[in-house]
């Protein structure tokens, strides 16, 4: 069972030995390649060898390289993510629209949700209620754009009005770096499963190579706004930022009656979007929950 998250971030050799991850630094570290689940490549000064990026291939490992700023800012995907994964690719090139917009209505109302409990535990009950009215307003497909009123309302309430999420900051700066390590997890279940990240169930730009996973992770994006506002921000992220940040997908929720990381939560859930796909309608979708929801 994947679950493990390996990040680089020194000078090393990495190479594959006897079903191992070896990494040859000042000391040598060796991690049991079936654990792990993503690795990260927070340096420009690892050199990998060839076998060992093929083996993460074949165990549907995800690989994420930061940029020079140590930001996530690409991930290697295998072309053939199951067996059967034509017959998948068959089928989601025709996906109805309606079920899409179905899918997409349950998938957005989770996230709302999932804003209004944040809300509510940092005291900002007005705005949680003004939530709780989209999420009871969203249609088919979202066609009256609940979630942008949602966001926001969230956002104003919970970093100020002057607050925008399209503006550099600190604070941006760990969103959009915990958003890419749910992403990278999302995308790392639709290619297992067979799908094409490229193609999506809302998201569709022609641009975007994720744009499946951009569907996928919106439950999960208050989970790292959760913890961007448990942080101590300085004037950039320390390590210690993006430390906690990428441990995020071994915090524990619930999800089918059973209490599990967010890693796996992300498979259950992911593989429920797909299985709700072929059946037509949302009603199979599994969300998580924390643990102290009750």
């Amino acid at each position: 069972m994947s679950w493990r998250t390996v990040v680089l971030a020194n000078r090393a050799k990495v190479e594959y030995s006897m079903g191992y991850m070896v990494i040859r630094e000042k000391e040598v570290h060796r991690f049991f390649m079936d654990e792990i689940g993503t690795i990260l490549v927070a340096t420009p000064a690892a050199a990998f060898t060839g076998v060992w990026v093929s083996e993460c291939l074949k165990r549907k490992i995800k690989i994420i390289f930061c940029d020079e700023k140590r930001n996530p800012a690409g991930e290697v995907l295998p072309y053939c993510g199951s067996y059967d994964s034509s017959r998948q690719i068959r089928s989601q090139i025709h996906w109805e629209e309606g079920t899409k917009a179905r899918i997409w209505q349950s998938i957005i109302k989770e996230k709302i949700r999932n804003q209004a409990q944040v809300l509510e535990e940092y005291d900002h009950e007005k705005e949680a209620a003004m939530l709780q009215a989209y999420w009871e307003d969203v249609e088919d497909g979202d066609r009256t754009n609940r979630e942008g009123h949602a966001a926001k309302v969230y956002f104003n309430a919970l970093w100020g009005r002057e607050f925008s999420r399209r503006e550099p900051s600190v604070v941006n700066g760990a969103l959009n770096y915990g958003y890419a390590i749910i992403l990278s997890a999302c995308n790392r279940e639709a290619a297992a499963s067979g799908y094409m990240t490229q193609l999506g169930l809302f998201h569709d730009n022609i641009f975007n190579p994720f744009n499946l996973g951009s569907d996928l992770m919106e439950p999960f994006r208050p989970l790292v706004d959760r913890e961007v506002l448990s942080m101590t921000l300085e004037s950039q992220l320390t390590s210690e930022n993006k430390k906690n940040l990428i441990n995020i997908l071994n915090h524990k929720v619930i999800i089918q009656n059973r209490l599990t990381t967010v890693t796996q939560a992300i498979g259950i859930y992911s593989r429920s979007v797909f299985r709700a796909m072929e059946e037509k309608g949302p009603a199979s979708i599994a969300f998580y929950r924390l643990p102290d929801e009750g």
